[in-house]
Protein backbone atom coordinates (compact mmCIF):
# COMPACT_ATOMS: atom_id res chain seq x y z
CA UNK A 1 0.00 0.00 0.00
CA UNK A 2 1.44 3.39 -0.98
CA UNK A 3 1.66 6.36 1.38
CA UNK A 4 -1.21 8.04 -0.44
CA UNK A 5 -3.38 4.93 -0.15
CA UNK A 6 -2.61 4.77 3.57
CA UNK A 7 -3.44 8.47 3.98
CA UNK A 8 -6.86 8.28 2.36
CA UNK A 9 -7.88 4.69 3.14
CA UNK A 10 -10.67 5.22 5.70
CA UNK A 11 -11.54 8.84 5.06
CA UNK A 12 -15.17 8.64 3.90
CA UNK A 13 -16.25 5.57 5.85
CA UNK A 14 -15.06 6.68 9.30
CA UNK A 15 -18.03 6.58 11.68
CA UNK A 16 -19.05 9.69 13.58
CA UNK A 17 -18.44 9.35 17.33
CA UNK A 18 -21.36 10.26 19.56
CA UNK A 19 -19.76 9.99 23.02
CA UNK A 20 -19.95 13.01 25.25
CA UNK A 21 -16.13 12.82 25.62
CA UNK A 22 -15.49 14.22 22.13
CA UNK A 23 -15.40 17.64 20.50
CA UNK A 24 -17.14 17.53 17.12
CA UNK A 25 -15.24 19.20 14.26
CA UNK A 26 -16.85 19.59 10.82
CA UNK A 27 -14.43 19.79 7.86
CA UNK A 28 -16.04 21.39 4.81
CA UNK A 29 -13.81 21.27 1.71
CA UNK A 30 -14.10 19.91 -1.83
CA UNK A 31 -10.54 18.56 -1.75
CA UNK A 32 -10.20 15.10 -0.11
CA UNK A 33 -6.53 15.78 0.63
CA UNK A 34 -7.50 18.64 2.96
CA UNK A 35 -9.74 16.33 5.00
CA UNK A 36 -7.02 13.71 5.32
CA UNK A 37 -4.26 16.15 6.24
CA UNK A 38 -6.46 17.85 8.83
CA UNK A 39 -7.31 14.54 10.50
CA UNK A 40 -3.67 13.51 10.49
CA UNK A 41 -2.44 16.81 11.94
CA UNK A 42 -4.99 16.74 14.77
CA UNK A 43 -5.00 12.99 15.38
CA UNK A 44 -3.70 13.14 18.97
CA UNK A 45 -5.39 16.41 19.95
CA UNK A 46 -7.06 16.63 23.37
CA UNK A 47 -8.61 19.43 25.40
CA UNK A 48 -9.98 18.80 28.91
CA UNK A 49 -9.45 15.07 28.32
CA UNK A 50 -11.76 15.16 25.29
CA UNK A 51 -10.44 14.15 21.87
CA UNK A 52 -11.73 15.28 18.47
CA UNK A 53 -14.21 13.46 16.27
CA UNK A 54 -14.36 14.56 12.64
CA UNK A 55 -17.31 14.90 10.28
CA UNK A 56 -16.64 15.53 6.59
CA UNK A 57 -18.64 17.47 4.01
CA UNK A 58 -17.45 18.02 0.42
CA UNK A 59 -19.86 20.76 -0.66
CA UNK A 60 -22.06 23.44 0.84
CA UNK A 61 -25.36 21.55 0.71
CA UNK A 62 -23.89 18.49 2.44
CA UNK A 63 -22.43 20.78 5.10
CA UNK A 64 -25.85 22.33 5.76
CA UNK A 65 -27.44 18.90 6.17
CA UNK A 66 -24.77 17.79 8.63
CA UNK A 67 -25.11 21.00 10.59
CA UNK A 68 -28.88 20.50 10.87
CA UNK A 69 -28.35 16.97 12.16
CA UNK A 70 -25.48 17.82 14.53
CA UNK A 71 -26.33 20.96 16.53
CA UNK A 72 -23.44 20.21 18.93
CA UNK A 73 -20.65 20.75 16.37
CA UNK A 74 -18.01 22.80 18.16
CA UNK A 75 -15.84 23.98 15.25
CA UNK A 76 -16.31 24.24 11.48
CA UNK A 77 -13.21 24.34 9.26
CA UNK A 78 -14.79 25.92 6.20
CA UNK A 79 -13.46 26.30 2.67
CA UNK A 80 -14.67 29.37 0.77
CA UNK A 81 -14.59 28.19 -2.85
CA UNK A 82 -16.29 24.85 -3.52
CA UNK A 83 -19.15 24.23 -5.96
CA UNK A 84 -19.44 28.03 -6.25
CA UNK A 85 -17.07 30.89 -5.47
CA UNK A 86 -19.01 31.79 -2.34
CA UNK A 87 -20.33 28.37 -1.23
CA UNK A 88 -18.44 28.56 2.09
CA UNK A 89 -19.78 32.02 2.85
CA UNK A 90 -23.31 30.77 2.20
CA UNK A 91 -22.72 27.97 4.73
CA UNK A 92 -21.51 30.52 7.30
CA UNK A 93 -24.61 32.64 6.67
CA UNK A 94 -26.78 29.52 7.00
CA UNK A 95 -25.23 28.66 10.39
CA UNK A 96 -25.73 32.10 11.90
CA UNK A 97 -29.00 33.25 10.35
CA UNK A 98 -31.08 30.21 9.37
CA UNK A 99 -29.99 27.80 12.13
CA UNK A 100 -29.58 30.74 14.53
CA UNK A 101 -26.45 29.03 15.82
CA UNK A 102 -24.07 31.53 17.40
CA UNK A 103 -22.17 28.95 19.47
CA UNK A 104 -20.28 26.94 16.81
CA UNK A 105 -16.89 28.50 16.01
CA UNK A 106 -16.32 29.07 12.28
CA UNK A 107 -12.76 29.07 10.91
CA UNK A 108 -12.63 30.04 7.25
CA UNK A 109 -9.86 28.44 5.20
CA UNK A 110 -9.20 29.59 1.67
CA UNK A 111 -6.66 28.88 -1.05
CA UNK A 112 -7.58 32.14 -2.81
CA UNK A 113 -7.43 34.92 -0.18
CA UNK A 114 -8.09 37.71 -2.64
CA UNK A 115 -11.41 36.25 -3.69
CA UNK A 116 -12.93 36.77 -0.22
CA UNK A 117 -11.28 39.77 1.50
CA UNK A 118 -10.63 38.98 5.15
CA UNK A 119 -11.99 42.23 6.64
CA UNK A 120 -15.28 42.05 4.76
CA UNK A 121 -15.76 38.37 5.54
CA UNK A 122 -15.08 38.70 9.28
CA UNK A 123 -17.51 41.62 9.60
CA UNK A 124 -20.31 40.49 7.32
CA UNK A 125 -20.45 36.76 8.06
CA UNK A 126 -19.69 36.47 11.80
CA UNK A 127 -16.56 34.43 11.14
CA UNK A 128 -14.38 33.67 14.15
CA UNK A 129 -11.08 33.18 12.29
CA UNK A 130 -9.77 33.46 8.74
CA UNK A 131 -6.73 31.57 7.50
CA UNK A 132 -5.02 30.98 4.19
CA UNK A 133 -4.39 27.30 3.55
CA UNK A 134 -0.76 28.03 2.75
CA UNK A 135 -0.08 29.54 6.19
CA UNK A 136 -1.96 26.89 8.14
CA UNK A 137 0.81 24.52 9.18
CA UNK A 138 0.17 21.61 11.51
CA UNK A 139 1.33 23.67 14.51
CA UNK A 140 -0.77 26.69 13.56
CA UNK A 141 -3.79 24.47 12.94
CA UNK A 142 -3.34 23.01 16.43
CA UNK A 143 -3.18 26.53 17.91
CA UNK A 144 -6.23 27.72 15.98
CA UNK A 145 -8.31 24.69 16.99
CA UNK A 146 -7.41 24.89 20.68
CA UNK A 147 -8.32 28.60 20.77
CA UNK A 148 -11.63 27.92 19.01
CA UNK A 149 -12.53 25.03 21.32
CA UNK A 150 -11.72 27.00 24.46
CA UNK A 151 -13.98 29.76 23.19
CA UNK A 152 -16.75 27.25 22.38
CA UNK A 153 -16.36 25.57 25.80
CA UNK A 154 -16.64 28.88 27.67
CA UNK A 155 -19.63 29.98 25.59
CA UNK A 156 -21.44 26.72 26.35
CA UNK A 157 -20.76 27.06 30.09
CA UNK A 158 -22.22 30.57 29.96
CA UNK A 159 -25.20 29.30 27.97
CA UNK A 160 -25.75 26.51 30.50
CA UNK A 161 -25.70 29.08 33.30
CA UNK A 162 -28.13 31.29 31.37
CA UNK A 163 -30.49 28.34 30.83
CA UNK A 164 -30.38 27.52 34.56
CA UNK A 165 -31.10 31.13 35.50
CA UNK A 166 -33.96 31.22 32.99
CA UNK A 167 -35.53 28.18 34.64
CA UNK A 168 -35.37 29.87 38.02
CA UNK A 169 -36.91 33.10 36.67
CA UNK A 170 -39.68 31.15 34.91
CA UNK A 171 -40.42 29.16 38.04
CA UNK A 172 -40.45 32.20 40.34
CA UNK A 173 -43.83 33.31 38.94
CA UNK A 174 -45.49 30.33 40.62
CA UNK A 175 -43.48 28.60 43.31
CA UNK A 176 -46.36 26.94 45.11
CA UNK A 177 -47.41 24.25 42.63
CA UNK A 178 -45.60 20.91 42.61
CA UNK A 179 -44.64 21.33 38.96
CA UNK A 180 -42.94 24.68 39.40
CA UNK A 181 -41.25 23.47 42.58
CA UNK A 182 -39.56 20.74 40.55
CA UNK A 183 -38.77 23.26 37.81
CA UNK A 184 -37.26 25.64 40.34
CA UNK A 185 -35.04 22.95 41.83
CA UNK A 186 -33.88 21.73 38.42
CA UNK A 187 -32.83 25.27 37.58
CA UNK A 188 -30.91 25.62 40.83
CA UNK A 189 -29.07 22.36 40.32
CA UNK A 190 -28.29 23.22 36.72
CA UNK A 191 -26.45 26.21 38.17
CA UNK A 192 -24.49 23.82 40.39
CA UNK A 193 -23.50 21.83 37.30
CA UNK A 194 -22.20 25.07 35.78
CA UNK A 195 -20.18 25.82 38.91
CA UNK A 196 -18.47 22.46 38.43
CA UNK A 197 -17.79 23.14 34.74
CA UNK A 198 -20.33 20.52 33.69
CA UNK A 199 -22.10 20.54 30.37
CA UNK A 200 -25.63 19.31 29.83
CA UNK A 201 -24.45 16.10 28.20
CA UNK A 202 -22.12 15.11 31.02
CA UNK A 203 -24.18 15.89 34.15
CA UNK A 204 -27.06 13.68 35.26
CA UNK A 205 -28.87 15.26 38.17
CA UNK A 206 -31.49 14.52 40.81
CA UNK A 207 -32.64 17.01 43.40
CA UNK A 208 -34.06 16.82 46.91
CA UNK A 209 -33.46 13.08 46.89
CA UNK A 210 -33.75 12.34 50.59
CA UNK A 211 -37.33 13.24 51.35
CA UNK A 212 -38.89 10.66 53.69
CA UNK A 213 -42.48 10.37 52.43
CA UNK A 214 -43.58 7.22 54.15
CA UNK A 215 -45.65 7.89 57.32
CA UNK A 216 -44.67 4.60 58.97
CA UNK A 217 -41.10 5.80 59.50
CA UNK A 218 -39.75 3.11 57.21
CA UNK A 219 -36.79 5.34 56.33
CA UNK A 220 -37.37 5.01 52.59
CA UNK A 221 -36.20 7.90 50.43
CA UNK A 222 -37.64 9.02 47.11
CA UNK A 223 -36.45 10.97 44.08
CA UNK A 224 -38.31 14.26 44.07
CA UNK A 225 -37.07 15.72 40.74
CA UNK A 226 -34.60 14.45 38.19
CA UNK A 227 -32.65 15.46 35.09
CA UNK A 228 -30.68 13.39 32.61
CA UNK A 229 -30.66 9.70 33.47
CA UNK A 230 -33.02 10.37 36.38
CA UNK A 231 -35.67 12.32 34.45
CA UNK A 232 -38.95 10.46 34.71
CA UNK A 233 -37.93 8.65 37.90
CA UNK A 234 -39.69 11.11 40.21
CA UNK A 235 -41.50 9.23 42.96
CA UNK A 236 -39.25 6.15 42.69
CA UNK A 237 -37.55 4.82 45.79
CA UNK A 238 -33.94 5.94 45.87
CA UNK A 239 -32.76 2.38 46.43
CA UNK A 240 -34.54 1.24 43.26
CA UNK A 241 -33.39 4.16 41.09
CA UNK A 242 -29.63 4.04 41.77
CA UNK A 243 -26.94 1.42 41.52
CA UNK A 244 -25.70 -0.17 44.74
CA UNK A 245 -22.52 1.94 44.62
CA UNK A 246 -24.46 5.18 44.11
CA UNK A 247 -26.96 4.32 46.81
CA UNK A 248 -24.14 3.65 49.30
CA UNK A 249 -22.68 7.10 48.51
CA UNK A 250 -26.06 8.65 49.35
CA UNK A 251 -26.24 6.75 52.64
CA UNK A 252 -22.72 7.90 53.48
CA UNK A 253 -23.63 11.54 52.81
CA UNK A 254 -26.74 11.20 54.99
CA UNK A 255 -24.88 9.50 57.82
CA UNK A 256 -21.93 11.89 57.84
CA UNK A 257 -24.05 14.92 56.88
CA UNK A 258 -21.51 16.28 54.44
CA UNK A 259 -20.55 16.41 50.77
CA UNK A 260 -19.17 13.10 49.45
CA UNK A 261 -17.03 12.78 46.30
CA UNK A 262 -16.12 9.61 44.42
CA UNK A 263 -14.65 9.62 40.92
CA UNK A 264 -17.22 11.41 38.77
CA UNK A 265 -19.92 11.34 41.49
CA UNK A 266 -20.95 14.00 43.98
CA UNK A 267 -23.53 13.71 46.76
CA UNK A 268 -24.16 16.85 48.81
CA UNK A 269 -26.05 16.74 52.10
CA UNK A 270 -28.39 19.72 52.58
CA UNK A 271 -29.11 20.42 56.23
CA UNK A 272 -32.65 21.48 57.10
CA UNK A 273 -34.00 23.26 60.15
CA UNK A 274 -37.31 21.49 59.57
CA UNK A 275 -38.32 17.88 59.18
CA UNK A 276 -36.78 17.10 55.79
CA UNK A 277 -33.10 17.13 54.96
CA UNK A 278 -32.13 16.60 51.33
CA UNK A 279 -29.38 15.38 49.04
CA UNK A 280 -28.16 16.81 45.76
CA UNK A 281 -26.74 14.04 43.58
CA UNK A 282 -24.69 14.51 40.42
CA UNK A 283 -22.82 12.05 38.27
CA UNK A 284 -20.78 12.41 35.10
CA UNK A 285 -18.73 15.33 36.40
CA UNK A 286 -16.28 16.51 33.69
CA UNK A 287 -13.35 17.26 35.98
CA UNK A 288 -11.91 16.82 39.46
CA UNK A 289 -13.63 18.89 42.12
CA UNK A 290 -11.18 21.39 43.66
CA UNK A 291 -11.19 23.28 46.98
CA UNK A 292 -12.91 26.32 45.45
CA UNK A 293 -15.63 24.08 44.05
CA UNK A 294 -16.13 22.49 47.46
CA UNK A 295 -16.64 25.86 49.14
CA UNK A 296 -19.12 26.92 46.47
CA UNK A 297 -20.98 23.61 46.72
CA UNK A 298 -21.24 23.94 50.51
CA UNK A 299 -22.70 27.44 50.24
CA UNK A 300 -24.96 26.36 47.40
CA UNK A 301 -26.43 23.41 49.31
CA UNK A 302 -27.19 25.61 52.31
CA UNK A 303 -29.11 28.10 50.14
CA UNK A 304 -30.93 25.39 48.19
CA UNK A 305 -32.26 23.86 51.39
CA UNK A 306 -33.45 27.23 52.71
CA UNK A 307 -35.34 27.81 49.45
CA UNK A 308 -36.76 24.29 49.49
CA UNK A 309 -37.88 24.55 53.13
CA UNK A 310 -39.63 27.84 52.38
CA UNK A 311 -41.41 26.39 49.37
CA UNK A 312 -42.55 23.33 51.31
CA UNK A 313 -43.80 25.57 54.15
CA UNK A 314 -45.70 27.77 51.73
CA UNK A 315 -47.26 24.75 50.06
CA UNK A 316 -48.28 23.37 53.46
CA UNK A 317 -49.91 26.69 54.34
CA UNK A 318 -51.70 26.77 50.97
CA UNK A 319 -52.96 23.19 51.39
CA UNK A 320 -54.11 23.97 54.94
CA UNK A 321 -55.98 27.05 53.73
CA UNK A 322 -57.71 25.06 50.99
CA UNK A 323 -58.74 22.32 53.41
CA UNK A 324 -60.20 24.86 55.85
CA UNK A 325 -62.22 26.45 53.06
CA UNK A 326 -63.49 23.06 51.89
CA UNK A 327 -64.48 22.00 55.40
CA UNK A 328 -66.17 25.35 56.01
CA UNK A 329 -68.07 25.05 52.73
CA UNK A 330 -69.25 21.56 53.66
CA UNK A 331 -70.51 22.72 57.07
CA UNK A 332 -72.34 25.76 55.68
CA UNK A 333 -74.01 23.73 52.91
CA UNK A 334 -76.72 22.33 55.18
CA UNK A 335 -78.38 20.06 52.63
CA UNK A 336 -78.44 16.35 53.42
CA UNK A 337 -75.66 15.45 50.95
CA UNK A 338 -72.71 13.15 51.43
CA UNK A 339 -69.50 14.43 53.01
CA UNK A 340 -67.50 14.03 49.78
CA UNK A 341 -69.66 16.39 47.72
CA UNK A 342 -67.28 19.36 48.08
CA UNK A 343 -64.16 17.26 47.44
CA UNK A 344 -65.70 15.98 44.21
CA UNK A 345 -66.61 19.47 43.03
CA UNK A 346 -63.10 20.78 43.77
CA UNK A 347 -61.41 17.86 42.00
CA UNK A 348 -63.73 18.13 38.97
CA UNK A 349 -63.19 21.92 38.88
CA UNK A 350 -59.42 21.42 38.86
CA UNK A 351 -59.69 19.01 35.94
CA UNK A 352 -62.05 21.32 34.02
CA UNK A 353 -59.73 24.29 34.66
CA UNK A 354 -56.91 22.33 33.03
CA UNK A 355 -59.14 21.52 30.04
CA UNK A 356 -59.77 25.26 29.69
CA UNK A 357 -56.02 26.05 30.01
CA UNK A 358 -56.68 28.42 32.89
CA UNK A 359 -53.60 30.15 34.25
CA UNK A 360 -52.36 28.71 37.54
CA UNK A 361 -53.44 31.90 39.35
CA UNK A 362 -56.98 31.78 37.92
CA UNK A 363 -57.24 28.08 38.62
CA UNK A 364 -56.26 28.49 42.29
CA UNK A 365 -58.76 31.31 42.77
CA UNK A 366 -61.48 29.16 41.20
CA UNK A 367 -60.65 26.20 43.45
CA UNK A 368 -60.75 28.47 46.51
CA UNK A 369 -64.16 29.80 45.50
CA UNK A 370 -65.81 26.48 44.58
CA UNK A 371 -66.43 25.15 48.16
CA UNK A 372 -68.23 28.40 49.05
CA UNK A 373 -70.74 28.51 46.20
CA UNK A 374 -73.57 26.96 48.27
CA UNK A 375 -73.03 28.67 51.62
CA UNK A 376 -76.36 30.47 51.12
CA UNK A 377 -78.02 27.16 52.02
CA UNK A 378 -77.23 27.98 55.64
CA UNK A 379 -80.08 30.53 55.55
CA UNK A 380 -82.66 28.14 54.12
CA UNK A 381 -84.75 26.01 56.56
CA UNK A 382 -83.44 22.44 56.80
CA UNK A 383 -86.95 21.09 56.43
CA UNK A 384 -87.12 22.70 53.01
CA UNK A 385 -83.59 21.84 51.86
CA UNK A 386 -83.88 18.19 52.79
CA UNK A 387 -87.52 17.61 51.84
CA UNK A 388 -87.96 14.32 49.98
CA UNK A 389 -91.23 15.26 48.26
CA UNK A 390 -92.17 17.96 45.78
CA UNK A 391 -91.67 21.56 46.95
CA UNK A 392 -94.52 24.06 47.14
CA UNK A 393 -94.13 27.37 45.28
CA UNK A 394 -93.28 29.10 48.56
CA UNK A 395 -90.69 26.47 49.44
CA UNK A 396 -89.16 26.64 45.97
CA UNK A 397 -88.86 30.43 46.39
CA UNK A 398 -87.07 29.89 49.70
CA UNK A 399 -84.59 27.54 47.99
CA UNK A 400 -84.01 30.06 45.23
CA UNK A 401 -83.10 32.67 47.84
CA UNK A 402 -79.96 30.69 48.77
CA UNK A 403 -78.20 32.30 45.80
CA UNK A 404 -78.91 35.79 47.12
CA UNK A 405 -78.08 34.79 50.72
CA UNK A 406 -74.70 33.39 49.65
CA UNK A 407 -73.91 36.52 47.68
CA UNK A 408 -74.76 38.76 50.63
CA UNK A 409 -72.43 36.76 52.91
CA UNK A 410 -69.46 37.02 50.52
CA UNK A 411 -69.88 40.35 48.70
CA UNK A 412 -67.65 43.34 49.38
CA UNK A 413 -64.42 41.45 49.98
CA UNK A 414 -61.11 42.93 48.81
CA UNK A 415 -59.88 39.40 48.03
CA UNK A 416 -60.39 38.42 44.42
CA UNK A 417 -61.00 34.75 45.32
CA UNK A 418 -63.79 35.75 47.72
CA UNK A 419 -65.28 38.09 45.12
CA UNK A 420 -65.29 35.16 42.68
CA UNK A 421 -66.96 33.01 45.36
CA UNK A 422 -69.67 35.69 45.70
CA UNK A 423 -70.24 35.57 41.94
CA UNK A 424 -70.45 31.75 41.99
CA UNK A 425 -72.88 31.84 44.90
CA UNK A 426 -75.19 34.25 43.06
CA UNK A 427 -74.99 32.91 39.50
CA UNK A 428 -74.47 29.13 39.59
CA UNK A 429 -78.20 28.67 38.91
CA UNK A 430 -78.33 31.06 35.94
CA UNK A 431 -79.21 29.35 32.63
CA UNK A 432 -77.77 29.68 29.14
CA UNK A 433 -81.27 30.59 27.80
CA UNK A 434 -81.73 33.35 30.39
CA UNK A 435 -84.46 31.58 32.37
CA UNK A 436 -82.38 30.98 35.50
CA UNK A 437 -82.22 32.89 38.78
CA UNK A 438 -81.74 35.32 40.46
CA UNK A 439 -80.75 37.80 37.69
CA UNK A 440 -81.95 36.07 34.52
CA UNK A 441 -78.53 36.35 32.83
CA UNK A 442 -78.08 34.57 29.51
CA UNK A 443 -75.19 33.21 27.44
CA UNK A 444 -71.75 34.65 28.05
CA UNK A 445 -73.12 37.35 30.34
CA UNK A 446 -72.84 34.59 32.93
CA UNK A 447 -69.24 34.31 34.16
CA UNK A 448 -67.17 31.40 32.80
CA UNK A 449 -66.68 29.96 36.28
CA UNK A 450 -70.42 30.08 36.99
CA UNK A 451 -71.16 28.28 33.71
CA UNK A 452 -68.64 25.59 34.60
CA UNK A 453 -70.11 25.26 38.09
CA UNK A 454 -73.61 24.82 36.65
CA UNK A 455 -72.42 21.79 34.68
CA UNK A 456 -70.43 20.21 37.51
CA UNK A 457 -73.12 20.79 40.14
CA UNK A 458 -75.79 19.31 37.85
CA UNK A 459 -73.64 16.29 37.05
CA UNK A 460 -72.87 15.66 40.71
CA UNK A 461 -76.51 16.02 41.76
CA UNK A 462 -77.75 13.61 39.08
CA UNK A 463 -74.99 11.02 39.47
CA UNK A 464 -75.35 10.80 43.28
CA UNK A 465 -78.35 10.18 45.55
CA UNK A 466 -80.17 13.16 47.03
CA UNK A 467 -82.99 13.40 49.56
CA UNK A 468 -85.48 13.70 46.70
CA UNK A 469 -83.98 11.13 44.25
CA UNK A 470 -81.79 8.03 43.96
CA UNK A 471 -78.44 8.03 42.13
CA UNK A 472 -78.74 7.87 38.34
CA UNK A 473 -76.64 5.65 36.04
CA UNK A 474 -74.04 7.45 33.93
CA UNK A 475 -75.85 6.96 30.61
CA UNK A 476 -79.01 8.61 31.98
CA UNK A 477 -76.92 11.50 33.38
CA UNK A 478 -75.09 12.12 30.09
CA UNK A 479 -78.34 11.98 28.12
CA UNK A 480 -79.83 14.63 30.41
CA UNK A 481 -76.74 16.85 30.06
CA UNK A 482 -76.87 16.59 26.25
CA UNK A 483 -80.52 17.67 26.31
CA UNK A 484 -79.65 20.60 28.62
CA UNK A 485 -76.79 21.85 26.39
CA UNK A 486 -77.77 25.13 24.75
CA UNK A 487 -80.81 25.44 27.00
CA UNK A 488 -79.74 25.28 30.61
CA UNK A 489 -76.00 24.80 30.04
CA UNK A 490 -73.30 26.44 27.90
CA UNK A 491 -73.25 24.16 24.81
CA UNK A 492 -69.49 24.43 24.22
CA UNK A 493 -68.58 23.74 27.83
CA UNK A 494 -71.12 20.92 27.99
CA UNK A 495 -69.56 19.34 24.88
CA UNK A 496 -66.14 19.61 26.47
CA UNK A 497 -67.43 17.97 29.65
CA UNK A 498 -69.17 15.15 27.76
CA UNK A 499 -65.98 14.44 25.81
CA UNK A 500 -64.27 13.65 29.13
CA UNK A 501 -66.99 11.89 31.12
CA UNK A 502 -64.65 8.95 31.82
CA UNK A 503 -62.26 11.23 33.71
CA UNK A 504 -65.08 12.94 35.61
CA UNK A 505 -66.59 9.57 36.57
CA UNK A 506 -63.16 8.50 37.86
CA UNK A 507 -63.19 11.53 40.16
CA UNK A 508 -66.67 10.53 41.39
CA UNK A 509 -65.36 7.07 42.21
CA UNK A 510 -62.34 8.52 43.97
CA UNK A 511 -64.65 10.42 46.35
CA UNK A 512 -67.74 8.15 46.51
CA UNK A 513 -71.04 9.06 48.10
CA UNK A 514 -71.17 7.80 51.68
CA UNK A 515 -74.91 7.12 51.55
CA UNK A 516 -76.13 9.83 53.91
CA UNK A 517 -79.31 9.92 51.83
CA UNK A 518 -80.18 6.26 52.01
Amino acid sequence: MSDDEFLFAADEDEPVETETGYWKVLIVDDEPEVHAITRLALNDFKLNDKALTFISAYDGEEAKRLLRNNPDIAVVLLDVVMETDDAGLMVADYIRNELDNHFTRIILRTGQPGQAPEKDVIINYDINDYKSKTELTAQKLFTVIIAALRSYRDIMVIEEARAGLEKIIDASADLFSTHSLEHFLRGLIQQLACILGGAKNSAYITSAVAIPKVPNNSGDMYIFAGNGDYAGKEGNRLKDALSHFEYELCLQALKEQKVVYADEHLVAYCRSNHQHSSLLYLTGLPRTVNDTDKRLIQKFTENVQVAFDNLISNKEMSDTHNEIVQRLGSVLDTRKTDNNHVQRLVAMSAYFADLLNMSEHSKQQFLTAVPLHNIGNSSVPLTVLNKDTALTDEEFHQVQMHAEFGYQILKGSQRSAIRLAATLARHHHERWDGKGYPDGLAGERISLESRVMAILDTFDALYNARSYKPAWPLDKVTTTLKEAAGVQLDPNLAAMFLAHTTQFEEIQQRYPSNDNNE
